[in-house]
């Protein structure tokens, strides 16, 4: 008989170690099923936890947004309640009553056309910061200007035949009247304004002016329809020879080292130049109208509806 043949290495043969692989498959195929399921799941449960909490998120800070409009309009309200820092008012029109908030009346006074002949009424500070007098020194209703206004028929100083309702440059707080030199230190008038009436007949006025102990060194003069600058009475330079009432222009003077420089419209350059030492000189602005119910004519326009206008949208002095 005979005898079957064994060999030493008898698991490593290929059918045997496919058999064996086989079993251990089908031993563990279950297990292995259900862990890649597990995984999976998992994998999905991560993503949808992720795209949860982002969108949670936006909706969190959408509605903190929503809760906190009151806090930024708020904010907004306290920037815009100091008007004097801007160039113009931005509070609303309803809430601007006085000049004051407007332009910084700190170091001004005021001649209005009231009052008696050679007998002007004039405020001073502190009173000024809390007047205003309608029709002739008062906030445009747009808030964002204030209004000066002399009739003809206005009460005038003592020192001249013409109303106005002029601002005279003033310091320590109102308290004293400005006077400086043209030799000495650096002076310098800002205006932002429009004249916006001129008497019927004689229809002339002054919108800004230096002014001495005696009497004005130049001045911003409108002879309708040419604005002009003036000096000793006479137009020594054009700025505009076709001025349309309410048109809005500005001036600066610069004064020193004996010269008073004008700019005029922001150029970058002076249009003119004035070489005359000067003291006690003091800014004006404002209007002073150049006629009187005698210059005019006729009784039948010395009234109060017969006027020279200027509204100042800016008037910033500074000395160094």
């Amino acid at each position: 008989m005979r005898q079957k043949r064994i060999y030493p290495f008898y698991f490593l043969r290929e059918g045997n170690m496919k058999k064996r692989l086989k079993r251990l498959l089908k031993k563990y195929q279950t297990p292995l099923w259900l862990m890649a399921k597990a995984f999976l799941l998992l994998f999905f449960i991560l993503i949808v936890y992720s795209v949860s909490s982002k969108v949670n998120n936006k909706k969190t800070e959408q509605t903190k947004l929503q809760e906190e409009p009151t806090a930024v309009k708020a904010h907004t309200t306290v920037v815009d309640a100091k008007p004097t820092i801007m160039p113009t008012s931005s509070l609303p029109p309803a809430r601007v009553t006085y000049p004051s908030q407007i332009l910084n009346l700190t170091n001004w006074k005021i001649t209005l056309p009231t009052g008696v002949q050679k007998d002007a009424t004039e405020i001073e500070q502190p009173e000024l910061t809390t007047y205003n007098i309608d029709p002739w020194f008062i906030v445009v209703p747009e808030g964002n200007g204030v209004r000066f206004r002399a009739a003809v028929n206005g009460a005038t100083t003592s020192g001249s035949d013409y109303p106005r309702s002029e601002l005279r440059e003033m310091t320590n707080n109102g308290r004293k009247k400005a006077s400086w030199s043209s030799g000495i230190g650096i002076h310098t008038m800002f205006l932002d304004q429009a004249i916006t009436a001129v008497p019927k007949i004689k229809r002339d006025i002054v919108a800004g002016q230096i002014h001495d102990a005696n009497k004005d060194i130049i001045a911003i003069r409108l002879d309708y329809p040419i604005l002009h600058i003036r000096v000793d009475g006479k137009n020594l330079h054009t700025l505009d020879s076709s001025y349309i009432l309410g048109k809005r222009f500005t001036i600066k003077f610069v004064v020193n080292d004996g010269q008073t420089k004008v700019y005029y419209n922001n150029s970058s350059n002076p249009v003119y130049t004035l070489n005359k030492k000067y003291s006690d000189a003091y800014f004006k602005t404002g209007v002073y109208t150049q006629s009187n119910c005698s210059r005019e004519g006729s009784s039948s326009v010395c009234n109060d509806n017969n006027y020279g206008e200027v509204v100042v949208y800016q008037a910033t002095v500074t000395h160094q």
